[in-house]
């Protein structure tokens, strides 16, 4: 089915029929952050809480937090994004537009400034837990809490699991090797979601902007900050982590825990780098006891 644009500027997406998790999608809302029509999803009240994706092909904020996002609305407005370049957010054409990591830093600070209604907290996974930490540091007075959930940030280079993203070929089976290095071996996607995720990659416009984002962190050598940059958080922050985090070494965690200052850890067993698929009541009741359980 085709979906209708939220705002005059909204983009459209095409979905196939049938497809559950698209069916099931709250209804769109978009937000101008700073030049970027930015699209979210929602559930709840109170406290802002942001749910941030990762960097995968298909990513979104809907597929990737469909399963956390009513588990966090119990205690808080749970808000799912689509950083730029993903999703039914802007996609710049990378022509004009340098999909760096400044770029969703600044997105999601934008978009915060545009929420209204803060302090918000910020939930972020892999290149999402990264983005938590440069946003944080534009808008400081904004954030009040940020989980790091196998959090990108730390110089490991390009990783043999990380390849299956980097050298997407825009094919269903490239989708599976994508899910099969983020998830823990035991873990089963649903069809629903391998067919959701590729049909989004393969939207023309999203196509050329992952190309480009993926075309920037090879040229970076990886997706990562100087140790001074994330040792400038100064927020409470949890590190959550996967033992068995193929992509995202635990290694990492431990670095960003030496770093960041006023920082928690977590280590879940049998947890690969998608925490909030591979186990979401754990990861959701983990969350909310840090975010809201002084």
């Amino acid at each position: 089915m085709t979906i209708a644009p939220a705002s005059r500027t909204g983009r459209t997406v095409t979905i196939a029929d049938g497809n559950s998790i698209e069916a099931a999608r709250p209804q769109s809302r978009y937000l101008d952050a700073g030049g970027i029509l930015t699209h979210y999803v929602e559930m709840g009240e109170g406290v802002p809480t942001i749910l941030i994706h990762g960097g995968g092909a298909g990513a979104d904020g809907w597929g990737n937090w469909r399963v956390c996002l009513p588990l966090f609305a119990k205690r808080c407005r749970a808000i799912a994004i689509d950083l730029v370049g993903f999703g039914r957010s802007d996609v710049p054409d990378p022509a004009h537009f340098t999909y760096s990591q400044d770029a969703r830093d600044r997105q999601l600070a934008e978009f915060i400034k545009a929420l209204g209604g803060g302090p918000v907290n910020l939930v972020g996974n892999s290149t999402g837990g990264l983005t938590a930490i440069g946003a944080a540091q534009l808008v400081p007075d904004l954030v009040n809490k940020v989980i790091l959930m196998g959090s990108a940030g730390v110089h490991t280079g390009i990783v043999a699991p990380l390849r299956a993203l980097t050298e997407y070929d825009f094919t269903v089976d490239g989708i599976r090797r994508i899910i099969g290095s983020l998830a823990n071996p035991d873990f089963n996607p649903p069809e629903d979601l391998i067919q959701y995720r590729h049909q989004l990659s393969i939207d023309p416009d999203v196509r050329r902007g992952y190309s480009a984002f993926m075309g920037w962190i090879k040229q970076e050598g990886g997706l990562h900050r100087p140790d001074a940059f994330i040792a400038r958080l100064k927020h409470p922050a949890l590190v959550l982590h996967g033992k068995q985090d193929a992509v995202v070494p635990l290694s990492s965690a431990h670095r960003l825990l030496e770093l960041i200052e006023n920082s928690s850890g977590y280590i879940m067993p049998h947890c690969g780098h998608w925490a909030m698929m591979e186990y979401p009541e754990a990861f959701t009741r983990i969350s909310l006891d840090y975010l809201f359980n002084d």
